[in-house]
Formats: structure tokens, sequence, C-alpha cells
């Protein structure tokens, strides 16, 4: 595993000094696409604005995603309907919309590069083609001008798709240092590298929140959790998300045209599995000639983070399928982003319980953080000012169905099973002087005392933390294609050495 195609291209973008004991009018926890837009659209409306990142910007999703801007996603519109109502995948759309149209204005008057292609839902088997019909149908019915085709020009069997035209895709970091730099010259702040650990909401007649971070406390009137899964407990909802993970790779193709001319020339995502993603990007200068200009992206194999016995498998899979159908392909990157999915498969968005009206919260976007992260900065911002739109209201005042809550409790159903089978595993498993030592990007689980243990090596250097997670202690699992330690309770991740990742936890790996 390497850094996103993304990341690694992308220069340092400029951030803030922390001031302690600051007093802000709104406070945004993540300098992600959810973050600085919903700090950009503050500031402009005169608001004192902090944007708190623990890492870096873009550090996770917003960083490692394929950045399709579609409202064609997959079976999403079909997997919302059956577990809400109708209205609210109108609503759903509505917003997703209006989140398209602003990020596209914003590109536009940035002079961002971006590419518009067609988005295609496929059926790589036979036993997809009902689904592609049903979302066909399904987004006809919400105003999208979808199309059915019987033939992709790809280079592997399909079995029909739903096309929409005129979506868009473009690099991620360019539009969140472009936001980073219009927060800052509106006198906002964007400060990397501070952690929120707690915030103490004051009353909704007087007081302001104070939130303390690891560099210390600054005061706001409003605090906006913009991570991608809360780091607050109130309202429980880390545990009405599923986290889950996913992967991507990148590749030039051999040829001076020809291996141009092998690349598909829309946005393509199946909706069967194994889920395999396609889209491509242009190279940039310094990369050199490979690829003639244009590399190849392939993403999939998702799957509930800590869960899978070998993440490796799953960036290997996806070089042996790019091989098979892509041959020459050379890979430049390869890695990871992590997403979360709500019982309703809308997400979450709105002021958090027992916060008395300060504290909010965007999360569940599902995979399709482009269109929803907008949709949800478009959210904080209007419940904070006033005017919310009618999508917005209707997603607010959604109900949970049964066949939600029964998918909220299958999930909190395998949190449970997870959690017995992570400490019988460790208490049940060798003692810590009777474990080897790791080989090179293994990591392995003892027992000190009864304190189960995670012994890993990564570049040389064998490092022993605390297997327990510190959110809910959940026994972790190791991640040997990103060496990391991985909750399998609510998605929290780990490096090696211990430090945070991401995830619902705010603290650090005991060594």
């Amino acid at each position: 595993m390497t850094t996103s195609l993304w990341l690694a291209e992308s220069n340092p973008i400029s951030t803030d000094p922390f001031v302690d004991g600051e007093k802000y009018d709104e406070v945004i926890v993540g300098a992600g696409l959810t973050g600085l837009v919903t700090a950009l659209l503050f500031a402009r409306a005169g608001k004192k604005v902090a944007v708190l990142e623990a890492r870096f910007i873009g550090a996770t999703a917003s960083g490692n995603t394929t950045a399709k801007l579609s409202l064609l996603q997959g079976s999403q519109l079909q997997s919302i309907t059956s577990h809400t109502y109708q209205a609210v995948t109108q609503a759903y759309v509505d917003g997703n919309r209006a989140g398209q149209r602003w990020l596209l204005d914003y590109i536009e008057s940035r002079g961002i590069a971006v590419q518009f292609r067609d988005a295609v839902s496929y059926a790589g088997t036979p036993d997809g083609v009902s689904t592609i019909e049903k979302e066909y149908r399904v987004a006809r019915s919400v105003g999208l001008d979808v199309r059915l085709t019987a033939e992709l020009d790809l280079p592997f069997e399909t079995f029909g798709a739903v096309v929409l035209p005129e979506q868009a895709q473009f690099d991620p970091l360019d539009v969140l240092t472009a936001l980073a730099a219009d927060v800052r010259a509106l006198g906002g702040v964007v400060v990397d590298q501070t952690r929120v650990v707690a915030v103490k909401a004051g009353a909704r007649d007087s007081g302001s929140a104070r939130v303390r971070t690891s560099r210390g406390e600054v005061s706001t009137d409003h605090v906006h959790l913009t991570t991608g899964s809360p780091i607050l407990d109130r309202g429980l909802y880390f545990a009405k998300l599923s986290a889950k993970r996913s992967y991507v790779t990148s590749y030039t193709l051999p040829g001076s045209g020809a291996g141009a001319a092998q690349l598909p020339e829309g946005m393509f995502l199946s909706v069967d599995s194994p889920s395999r993603s396609l889209r491509t990007a242009p190279v940039r200068p310094r990369l050199g000639e490979a690829g003639d200009g244009v590399q190849l992206l392939v993403g999939g194999n998702g799957h509930p983070v800590g869960r899978e016995p070998s993440t490796q498998l799953m960036i290997d899979d996806l070089h042996e399928w790019t091989e098979r159908y892509f041959p020459g392909a050379q890979p430049t990157h390869s890695w990871s982003a992590q997403d979360y999915e709500t019982p309703h498969r809308v997400p979450f968005v709105g002021w958090l319980p027992r916060g008395r009206g300060r504290i909010y919260l965007a999360t569940g976007y599902d995979k399709w953080g482009m269109t929803n992260a907008v949709m949800a900065a478009l959210t904080l911002v209007s419940d904070v000012l006033g005017d919310s739109p009618e999508w917005a209201v209707v997603m607010h005042h959604r109900a949970t169905l049964p066949v939600a809550i029964a998918s909220g409790l299958g999930s909190n159903a395998a949190v449970g099973w997870w959690a017995l089978k992570g400490w019988a595993g460790a208490l049940l498993g060798p003692g810590l002087d009777a474990l080897p030592e790791p080989h090179e990007r293994e990591g392995l689980i003892g027992r000190a005392g009864l304190r189960p243990t995670g012994v890993s090596t990564v570049d040389g250097r064998t490092c022993a933390v605390s297997a327990v997670c510190p959110h809910l202690g959940g026994v972790l699992t190791w991640n040997n294609a990103e060496a990391s330690w991985d909750c399998p309770l609510h998605g929290s991740r780990f490096d090696a050495s211990g430090a945070l990742l991401e995830g619902p936890a705010t603290r650090d790996l005991k060594r």
C-alpha cells in the first residue's frame, strides 16, 4: 500500500497555528470536504470560523476517494428506497443535486480541472440484471434522466447497464487546497495536527461550547463534527453506523495512443459482487510520459473494517483483475478509504442529542461523499442560519422503518459477535513469551497476563501496543495491507506504533 494518487501528487496545504483560549462563532472538526465547505459557507456569512484537523487536510475519506461527483451511485437509490420512504429517496437526490451544483460552480469559479463523463452502473453477472432494471426505475421516478443499455465498450463481459450522462470527476486535493485557501482569505483559520478529544456544551441561552483538544482549549457558539464517524458518543451514533473499507489501485498503460484507447470513457461501477469501480485520471506532468497522459483507477473489494483475514489479498485481487483485462497495466499507487453506512442508507446530518443545540454532526455517506459532503455542509449551515431547503426538512423528519431497524440490529449483533470472538481468541491464545517475533509487516496478538497485546514488525522495527481499542474495548485485528491495527467493532484504526488514524476513538493505543 502507498499513499493515494491524490495525496502523493499534491503540494502541502498551508494551515494556521493553534491559539489556546480563542473564541470562535463556529468550530468545525475535520478538514475533509464536508468540513471545509461548511467553514467556507460560514465564513462567507461573516462568521469567525476555525477548522480543527487531527492529522492533515484530506487525511481520511476526502483524500482517498475515487472523486466521482455523480447522482447515479451504483445501486444506492434502490437501497435507500427499500429502507425508507420514496419521499426520502427524492429528498436525497434533490440534496445531492444541490451539492453537485454547488461544487461544480465552485470548481468553475476557481479554475479547477474537471472532466465530465457518463456515470454507468453495470451488471457484471447475469444475476445483476434485475438490480440494473430496478435502479433504472427508481432513478427515473426521482427525476434522473437515465437510460438503459445492453452493451458497454469494456474489455470484459457485462450484462446491461443504466447510464446517466454529464456527471463529473476531478482531483479532490485541488478542491481541498482551494477551499482551505478561501476559508483563510475570509479570516477563518485551518489548524492541523490538533485532535479534538472532548466538547462541553453550554446552555442554549447563555455561555458557549468548550472544545478541548490535544493542544489546548477553545470556545465557540457551535461545534460541527464532520469526521467520518462522530468522535462524541452522545446519541450513540457509533452504534448506528457500519464502518466499511474499500480499495483503489491506479495504473499507467503501455503504448503511445494505443494504451489510451483501451481506457474506459466513463465512470463505471458494478452493482454485483465482487464490486468493481473504474475511472480515468490525467497524469500530472511530473509523472513523465507513462500512460499516454491518462491513468486508470480500479476500485472495489469492500468489507467491514477489521473483519478481513488478509487485506493484502484485496489489493492483490485488484491487480490480478486489472492485468487480466488491461494487459501491461503498470501499478502506480494503491490505497484504501473508509466509509460509514447508516441503517436507512441516507446520511445523519443535524444536531447531536444532549448537545444543547450547540453540537451538530454529519456522517454516513456510504461511499458517496463527493455529493453528500456538500449536501451535508449546506444542511449544517442552514440549520444554524435558518432557511433550510425542503429536501433538508424531509431528511430531518424521516421515519425509521422496521427494515432499517432490522438492519441496525443485525449490524450490532455482528459487533457483539466480534467482541466475543476477539476476547475469546486473545484470552485463549499464547502469552507474549510464547509469541514468535513477527515477520516484516506481520502483526500478532499475544497476552500479557489478561491484557491482549499486539506485536508487529514494520520497516524492521518491532513494536508492542495494547490490542484493546480505547473506544469500547474491542480486541483489534491486524491489517496487513496498511500495517495498522483495526477495530472490528466500530472502525477505529491505529498505526503500528499505536497512533490513532481514524474512527470514533479519541486516544492512541498504550505502548
